[in-house]
């Protein structure tokens, strides 16, 4: 979406077994890329009770290749896909706007990381993503509800792989499994160093 815009975000999630193959698929669509591989680190605020989260919305600080944007999600409806209220502006100064959220009684809550390389078809009204992060590959997809389920299904996605849940969410499931405390989704030094493309 642009920065600055109001909108619906309409959108699912995919884990992605094979980022080669699926770049593959998405060149063979006739996607190209429209924002390069970029790191993000992204902050979530919230009251010290969780007042945001119990309400199903959402603000966070979100840095990447030199530009800040500030978002405000609301609560989501969830059928096949996940649609939700976006409100975004960019930030000429991230952490003076952490010390203002922080001063009007929110507090960090939840820190995490991911590469991002957006996708696009010229000419058509969705954007897919690919997101490389700490706990596994995942495409998302965002766009009118018929171009969600028509793109997966070329890309040998069904309804049923589908995923609403957000990445701290998936992080504490992921955390789960492993028998884990969760903390922050973040990248360790060794590995923003070696993965691709850094």
């Amino acid at each position: 979406m642009a920065v600055g815009a109001v909108h619906k975000e309409n959108e699912i999630k995919v884990a992605v077994p094979d980022l080669s193959a699926l770049e593959s698929r998405l060149r063979s669509l006739g996607f190209h890329i429209l924002h390069p591989r970029v790191l993000e680190t992204n902050v979530i605020y919230d009251t010290p009770d969780a007042a945001l989260r119990a309400r199903g919305e959402l603000i966070r600080i979100r840095q990447a290749g030199g530009t800040s944007i500030f978002t405000y999600k609301g609560p989501a409806t969830v059928t096949r896909h996940k649609e939700r209220e976006e409100l975004e502006t960019l930030v000429g100064h991230p952490e003076i706007m952490g010390l203002v959220l922080q001063r009007l009684g929110f507090v960090p809550r939840f820190q995490y990381e991911k590469f991002r390389t957006e996708w696009s078809v010229p000419g058509e009204d969705g954007v897919l993503m690919v997101d490389e992060t700490p706990i596994g590959n995942y495409m998302e997809l965002e766009g009118p509800p018929d171009w969600i389920d028509a793109i997966a299904l070329k890309l040998g996605y069904l309804e049923a792989d589908y995923l609403n849940l957000s990445y701290a969410r998936l992080y504490v499931q992921d955390c789960e499994r492993r028998g884990l405390q969760p903390s922050h989704m973040r990248f360790d030094s060794h590995t923003v160093l070696a993965a691709k493309g850094a």
